[in-house]
């Protein structure tokens, strides 16, 4: 999911001109494809408008977005190896629960739209627009979904020194889903209206308890990592 100004502003530290001026112009063409979207819906609104408001060519567009789709998608599954990625940077003889649980407690207290629990107005814009165009909920229950859970068993794979590949799958899938319903809970309260400070006290104590049930079958999996 795309990060705030702010956030997004920090990102370019360290970036070149040139590299700056591309990750801007995504993002000016991100933020017009989901304000017509949200405005008109997303069958409604054609790739040239979106080129017109973002004051680019229709080819510049498919160049940042190869489809219409990914201008609401793409930005979302650039995430989609950020579970592995904790799994694979925890510290030594941290379970890859103990990891996980970790990264989601801490991505709630920054309200990062990863987790659903973000009020930001263009997060909330394009949550409700998945959820209302089937074509964009379908991609995002099935080609996410799927390649953050491959990635994920991919990975705890590559660390077992038994190499259960049917282990490793069963896990991503576990944790993978309490995140998911974790984040879906959190999404439905944004969409209803309700502010992310408020809810934030319930979501971590959502995110406790989701991931103590998971624990009690898991253990301490992955803790083996010397």
């Amino acid at each position: 999911m795309v990060k705030s100004s702010e956030t997004a502003t920090a990102a370019e530290d360290g970036l070149s001109l040139r590299e700056r001026k591309k990750r801007r112009t995504a993002i000016r063409i991100w933020r017009s494809a989901i304000t017509l979207f949200a405005e008109r819906g997303f069958d409604e609104v054609s790739v040239a408008e979106i080129a017109a408001a973002a004051e680019v060519s229709k080819m510049t567009v498919f160049n940042y977005f190869p489809s219409k789709e990914d201008l609401v998608m793409a930005p979302m599954e650039q995430h989609t190896g950020e579970p592995a990625e904790v799994v694979r940077e925890r510290a030594p003889g941290t379970s890859v629960l103990d990891a996980l649980r970790d990264q989601f407690l801490a991505a709630l207290a920054a309200f990062d739209p990863a987790t659903g629990l973000s009020d930001d107005p263009m997060t909330i814009a394009v949550i409700r627009l998945i959820h209302r165009t089937p074509v964009l909920a379908m991609r995002a229950s099935t080609s996410f979904t799927y390649a953050a859970n491959q990635v994920l068993a991919a990975e705890l794979l590559a660390q077992d020194p038994a190499g259960d590949r049917l282990h490793a799958q069963v896990v991503a899938s576990q944790l993978l889903g309490v995140r998911g319903a974790l984040t879906s809970e959190n999404q439905r309260r944004m969409l209803a209206g309700e502010r992310a400070a408020e809810v934030l006290p319930e979501a971590v104590e959502n995110a406790r308890r989701a991931f103590a049930l998971v624990e009690r079958g898991l253990g301490d999996y992955g803790a083996h990592r010397g």
